[in-house]
């Protein structure tokens, strides 16, 4: 049997068996700006990693000219700065900061993306997976880009009745948000907000589970009713709270290996919800030899995959990695891609 990445990716997902784990490499614009042709030979020689790629479809220098330091302002009215070419901004501007705005700000109308809805249809025919996405920060990140940190931190200490209304409000604007897309049918909602600092969650577990846990709730279950996988990117340690990620309603968790420990990933969840493993960035890509991220390739599958599935990799690579651990990585993630196939 030979399945399509659309099937391959939801039989992994439940657990049902597999034919290759699931892996995808991204690099960050300011990694091909560095890498160039050489970073995009590397592409060409890996097409299981990157089937639709092709020579020269990449700007190398897209976004890095020497007016890349702008400022924009989003839709929800918070102004970003993006001070390092090629990598994601920061909020400088907060348009809650003080709460007296609260009263006469509003969130954006969400907007249907009709060509997207047209791409769905495509997309299941052509056996690739039907996927939506929200923001990256759609939720808990949006309340401190709303109030500022130190703002939401005492919001959260001080029992603010008033940021439980944020909440809402922003959970509201994804539950309009999805529906559209949940009725032209999807096979994924992806989801991201970076949860945990290096060594705990920032949110404790109980403001967690009273905060954010009932918004992600309402806005994750009715895609799991209609079908759907959910899937968060969560940075940082998130051991304390994944309970409570699971019980949200996501099926498919991505926990960074090192700092959430691959034993403790592998003792807590592993069986319970399928796992997409972000592999190391901090240490081990930008500063471990070839050999390093080979080793860290093959503990993952090895300690965290199984015959039925339920593993999936995903690894951003960012500067100052060297050409030859992207090289290895590649060359790992392809040896051990259908490791557990079989067995």
């Amino acid at each position: 049997m030979t399945l399509s990445t659309r099937d391959n990716y939801i039989r992994n997902a439940w657990m049902q068996g597999h034919e290759w784990i699931p892996q995808n490499v991204v690099f960050a614009q300011a990694y091909w700006h560095e890498a160039r042709e050489d970073l995009e030979a590397i592409v060409l020689r890996h097409p299981v990693l990157f089937p639709d790629y092709r020579k020269g479809q990449t700007d190398f220098d897209k976004g890095m000219g020497a007016d890349h330091q702008y400022r924009k302002v989003d839709p929800w009215g918070c102004e970003w700065i993006y001070p390092i070419p090629g990598l994601d901004g920061q909020v400088v501007g907060h348009p809650l900061a003080n709460w007296e705005a609260f009263d006469t700000w509003q969130p954006p109308e969400p907007v249907v993306d009709e060509a997207r809805i047209q791409a769905l249809a495509d997309d299941r025919a052509q056996g690739k997976l039907a996927s939506v996405g929200f923001e990256h920060g759609f939720l808990f990140m949006r309340l401190f880009y709303l109030r500022g940190f130190d703002n939401f931190a005492l919001d959260v200490g001080t029992q603010e009745p008033r940021l439980t209304k944020l909440i809402n409000t922003i959970a509201t604007y994804w539950e309009r948000y999805l529906q559209p897309y949940l009725r032209a049918g999807i096979d994924l909602l992806s989801a991201g907000d970076d949860l945990g600092t290096q060594t705990a969650s920032i949110l404790g577990p109980k403001h967690f589970s009273r905060l954010i846990l009932p918004a992600y709730r309402r806005v994750f279950v009715p895609a799991r009713i209609a079908g759907a996988h959910v899937y968060l990117h969560h940075d940082g340690y998130v051991m304390d709270i994944m309970d409570d990620i699971i019980l949200s309603g996501v099926s498919i968790v991505n926990p960074q290996d090192l700092v959430n420990g691959i034993d403790n990933i592998a003792r807590e969840i592993k069986g319970r919800v399928c796992i997409e493993i972000d592999i190391d960035r901090q240490s081990v890509m930008p500063y471990g030899s070839p050999g390093d991220v080979h080793d860290l390739v093959k503990e993952e599958v090895l300690k965290l995959g199984s015959p039925k599935g339920g593993l999936s990799m995903v690894c951003g690579v960012y500067p100052p990695t060297p050409l030859a651990n992207v090289e290895a990585l590649c060359g790992a993630l392809e040896e051990y891609r259908t490791w557990w196939v079989g067995k």
